[in-house]
């Protein structure tokens, strides 16, 4: 009798595992198309107000990095990406987006105006960050230099992991 429940039991319980792995993966493939058309069809807002679209820099490798000026880990990397600028000047743009979340556009133009980053400096004045679910920064997007979407990265790895992890990404392209 002990032998008839497992025989039936190990069937059923592999199926629930097997069905669980697949239904994961399907709203995972969602979840990347749904970011993929956002990012790749994204437009923000530069300082003076002119909207900036991501097409703008078709054939470069781009780093959509939300962010604001009170954001340690955030302002802890600009160094290193600066740097990546320095490296790739044709190849590589970082688009230095300011959510919003406590500051406005204002903000992020005095932020600018102290440092002598090479950024585009963006305000995210059509909701980018909220649509791709953003709720905390650092919250990064990549884009190929084709302009398809690769990925999203919350949080920090420091400043010299992001500029590890961002250098090898740009390695793949050029």
């Amino acid at each position: 009798m002990h032998m008839l429940k497992i025989k039936l039991i190990l069937p059923l319980a592999l199926l629930f595992m097997v069905s669980a792995c697949g239904g994961e993966s399907q709203n995972e493939s969602q979840a990347d198309r749904s970011h993929e058309s956002i990012v790749e069809n994204a437009v923000f807002a530069d300082l003076d107000g002119n909207d900036v679209s991501i097409k703008d820099f078709k054939g470069k490798f781009v780093m959509i990095d939300f962010w604001e000026s009170w954001c340690g880990p955030c302002l802890q990397v600009f160094p290193s990406l600066d740097q990546l600028r320095e490296e790739y000047p044709d190849n590589f743009e970082v688009l230095a987006v300011t959510v919003g979340l406590n500051e406005g556009p204002e903000d992020a133009r005095a932020f600018a105006a102290k440092h002598d980053y090479d950024f585009n400096w963006l305000y995210d004045e059509h909701g980018v960050f909220t649509q791709l679910g953003g709720q905390g920064i650092p919250f990064k997007a990549y884009v190929d230099p084709d302009g398809n979407f690769i990925k999203i990265e919350m949080g920090s790895h420091g400043r010299e992991g992001d500029y590890n992890r961002t250098k090898a990404m740009i390695q793949e392209f050029f």
